[in-house]
């Protein structure tokens, strides 16, 4: 059975509670605040731009040079697609360059990528590509999935869109091949291992936008405890 398979099938669980997400729900409802989206669209960028960058750095650790090259295309493909599409959002919701520099990274997204760039170098290139992964292909099935739906939103529609473009389908369907390509007997617990942590983030992340974390302290009487 292939790595992917393997992977999608451990956690279906994960992947359709983010679909469920009141995040997800919320925004093809309608109802999700335009402050909301723009918290998550600002979070999201400053991850997809460790996502390129952890792409090069694979890329660069690659002893393959067909998958070195298909990690820098991916990189240079996500900075030309993905993030300049991100870039007409910022637009239409006059998000600037300014409020993007002055939103720290929230406590969820730095542990992610965090996570990623452990799985780079604990199990090289095909760490990070199993780390990557989830991102790529969660979003691709929210699209495909949800888009029909439709949300009464433009702006929720057109993001909802761009994950089910020809496009970006195609880049995903080259992630899985390249996953499958990298994963051997020996590597599958530890690959497996990362992409279950990568989805679980990707859970989390949904409800970081929605709560819209920040590094403040918690104050001790709202920890709870047990017995």
């Amino acid at each position: 059975m292939q790595f992917t398979t393997i992977a999608h099938n451990a956690n279906l669980a994960s992947w359709q509670a983010s679909k469920q997400h009141p995040f997800i729900q919320q925004l093809l409802a309608g109802t999700l605040p335009l402050a909301t989206f723009r918290y998550y669209l600002i979070q999201d960028h400053a991850y997809l731009r460790e996502f390129g960058a952890i792409q090069d750095l694979a890329a660069e650790q690659a002893l393959d040079t067909d998958i070195a090259t298909q990690l820098h295309a991916g990189a240079e493909h996500l900075r030309q697609g993905e993030l300049a599409l991100r870039q007409t959002f910022f637009d239409r919701l006059n998000i600037t360059d300014k409020e993007v520099a002055n939103t720290p990274v929230a406590p969820t997204g730095y542990a992610y990528t965090s996570h990623m760039y452990r799985a780079l170098m604990t199990q090289g290139t095909a760490g990070a590509i199993a780390g990557l992964l989830p991102c790529y292909w969660l979003y691709a099935e929210i699209g495909a999935e949800l888009a029909e739906q439709g949300s009464p939103v433009p702006i929720y529609q057109d993001w909802l869109e761009s994950y089910r473009s020809d496009d970006y389908a195609g880049e995903m369907t080259d992630q899985l091949a390249l996953a499958n390509r990298v994963a051997t007997p020996d590597n599958t617990p530890a690959l497996l291992d990362i992409f279950n942590k990568s989805s679980w983030y990707e859970l989390n992340f949904w409800q970081m936008a929605l709560t819209h974390e920040t590094w403040e302290l918690t104050e001790p009487s709202d920890f709870s405890t047990t017995t």
